[in-house]
């Protein structure tokens, strides 16, 4: 929703002076509406009443004592001690502004003459801001004139008036008058309920009279006042836009704070909050508008020249530098699948079509796939596991599955020849080697191993304890049975009730075919390397800090407590936390400068200062730096640091 901000210029009419000839004065640009930056105020004074106001003793760079006086220059441009510093208007069209929290005030006024001003227009302000190559309108700053004000209000007066005559109360619709001179005349009976104060529900009057009292005021009811009633309610909206050409927006009113300049200016202090964003570096204002006299627009104020907003970060003295892990790397690896491969009752055949055979095939034809084109790792050898459920007795489940394991191991290893005889061809064909890259795992041989699984209790271990629909008293009985040799617990599982569930929906995904996959790495002899690796946690922590994204940074980062800790910290406003990892960090210019910040923050001017002063000398580049957040500008302002020696 727009917000918009009204003030009511009461009496703007100058005498002699017309509308008419007010608006030629606009139209050939002699008064214009302006936009400029707010007179730049000292920042709230923190509190330091531990230290005296006018002179620091401090120590140098070299350990020296020297005094720091509140300072000013004066006209001959000579610094002197003061203890008020007067605020300088500021006519420059830039301003640089400091980022806290992600977020930046942009402060700016807006201005109006009091010759552009008449009491029958009203002035329509469109900040316009641009940043990032787009631009968004900014909630308008509207300034009426006390007679525009009073035509809306004669507007709402009148529309009051026209809604004054819709009727609500359908009696006054009623023809009392005959309504009771028929009753009296042709049903005393009914007529003698006009003084009656008994309630009389309508089936009894009904069955009294031979009518409904509803049929009676509908009989009565004058017709033609009901249509111009409801002719009147439809009007409504037409109406409020005859008599309200305008209406007056009161929603959403600013609360900033609004000052009336000398001869009567009107100046609001416009402040506008953004979320910073990682490339923002700069943000510009430009101001346009409307002169309105009643409903009509009599002039388009041209955009001004715009307002430019440079702003700085903390993000920005982040240090880049990356940190590394120590990463084992094992020469040797392991992959594992599953998959479910039907079989016919007591068979162990592998058909494609059987079942759901043909998906899962696909499936582990497809691992085998990736895994032998595969540019870091060979495979070695398959381990291929076959179980079988319960029934039937072990010894013949153990026969069972390594004959299935070993045809599944014979149709993948089918598979892998296929597609090594394949390549051959086509090498022959094309009168290829046989050893490109891509392809060269195909050529070797790999071993396929058998083994087998008879019954796979520990699986329906595991699906019976996790069956919602197994009765408690077939669960314990199921774990008194896991005593018994694999024969006698599978008939023990005949006398459950739920042993039909079982043999039905959990055996079934007992018949698995597993497969481990054994490879090593390409080209490398030793069993294990160490290797460095980023630290990809920092490196995000780092990377959320640059974008202004500071929770995160300080979620990510907290661990390492280093420089950018401190600054995710100190971003956050976390000014104890940064300082206590500041206080543990070698001395350069970005941790000297971060603590003078830190210091400012918490009202240690003394400490504040010194810790400026060495950054500066260690580094030139933080001169300029501290002009750019609000708590080093203040130190420079009322000590005059930088000034030349």
């Amino acid at each position: 929703m727009r917000k918009l901000l009204i003030i009511s210029a009461l009496a703007l009419s100058a005498a002699g002076c017309g509308s008419g000839r007010k608006a030629d004065e606009v139209r050939r640009g002699e008064l214009a509406a302006t936009i400029s930056l707010p007179r730049e105020d000292l920042l709230p004074k923190i509190d330091t009443s531990r230290i005296r106001r006018d002179t620091l003793k401090v120590e140098d760079f070299d350990g020296r004592q020297v005094l720091i006086m509140k300072a000013v220059r004066d006209q001959d441009g000579e610094m002197v001690a003061t203890d008020v510093l007067d605020a300088a208007v500021v006519t420059a069209r830039f301003r640089n502004v400091a980022e806290r929290h992600g977020k930046v005030d942009l402060r700016f006024q807006v201005s109006v003459p009091k010759g552009m001003q008449d009491g029958k227009w009203q002035i329509r302000l469109y900040p316009d801001m641009f940043m990032l190559g787009d631009s968004i309108r900014l909630d308008p700053v509207i300034i009426t004139g006390e007679d525009y004000r009073k035509s809306q209000l004669k507007g709402y007066q009148q529309y009051r008036k026209f809604l004054s005559r819709i009727v609500t109360d359908s009696v006054e619709f009623l023809d009392i008058r005959q309504l009771e001179v028929f009753l009296s005349r042709n049903l005393p009976q009914v007529y003698a309920f006009r003084e009656d104060s008994t309630a009389v529900s309508d089936s009894e009057f009904a069955s009294a009279f031979g009518v409904t009292g509803k049929e009676a005021v509908e009989h009565y009811t004058l017709k033609y006042l009901v249509r111009r009633n409801d002719k009147r309610i439809a009007a409504k909206d037409r109406m409020l836009r005859k008599y309200v050409k305008v209406p007056i927006v009161t929603e959403g009113l600013r609360l900033d704070t609004v000052i009336t300049g000398n001869g009567g200016d009107f100046t609001y202090e416009y402040v506008q909050t953004i979320r910073t964003a990682p490339s923002l570096r700069k943000v510009g204002i430009r101001l346009g508008g409307e002169i309105f006299e009643a409903d009509k627009s009599i002039y388009d104020i041209p955009r001004s020249e715009p307002l430019t907003f440079y702003i700085s970060s903390l993000s920005s003295l982040a240090e880049g530098s990356e940190r590394y892990l120590t990463k084992v790397i094992e020469r040797d690896a392991q992959a594992n699948t599953a998959c479910y491969i039907d079989f016919p009752t007591g068979g162990w055949e592998v058909d494609g079509k059987y079942g759901n055979n043909g998906r899962e095939i696909g499936r582990i034809a497809g691992n085998l796939t990736s895994l032998l084109e595969d540019s870091r790792f060979e495979l070695d050898s398959i381990i291929v596991t076959a179980s079988c459920s319960p029934e039937g007795d072990w010894a013949f489940n153990e026969k069972l599955s390594l004959k299935r394991s070993q045809a599944v191991s014979g149709y993948f290893n089918a598979f892998i020849r296929q597609r090594r005889d394949s390549l051959l061809r086509m090498a022959e064909e094309f009168n290829l080697d046989g050893t490109w890259e891509a392809e060269k795992s195909l050529l070797r041989e790999i071993k396929f191993i058998s083994r087998n699984n008879p019954e796979n209790w520990d699986m329906l271990n595991a699906l019976v304890h996790a069956d919602s629909l197994l009765s408690p008293s077939d669960k314990v009985e199921y774990a008194r049975a896991s005593g018994l040799s694999p024969d006698e617990r599978e008939a023990a599982l005949h006398k459950l009730e739920g042993y039909t569930r079982m043999r039905e929906s959990l055996y079934p995904r007992l018949r698995t075919v597993k497969f481990d996959f054994h490879l090593h790495r390409k080209g490398m002899l030793k069993d294990t390397i160490h290797t460095t690796v980023v630290d990809s946690v920092y490196a995000d922590g780092v990377k959320a800090l640059k974008d202004h994204d500071y929770e995160r940074a300080v979620t990510l980062l907290r661990p390492y407590r280093d420089y950018n800790c401190a600054l995710a910290f100190c971003a956050m406003d976390y000014n104890a936390s940064a300082m206590d990892i500041l206080k543990d960090l070698e001395e350069t210019a970005a941790t000297d400068y971060m603590m003078a910040l830190v210091h400012a923050r918490t009202g240690d001017d003394r400490s504040a200062v010194e810790r400026y002063l060495r950054a500066v000398r260690l580094d030139p580049s933080f001169i300029h730096r501290g002009n750019l957040d609000p708590e080093i500008s203040r130190l420079i302002k009322e000590y005059g640091l930088n000034k030349e020696e």
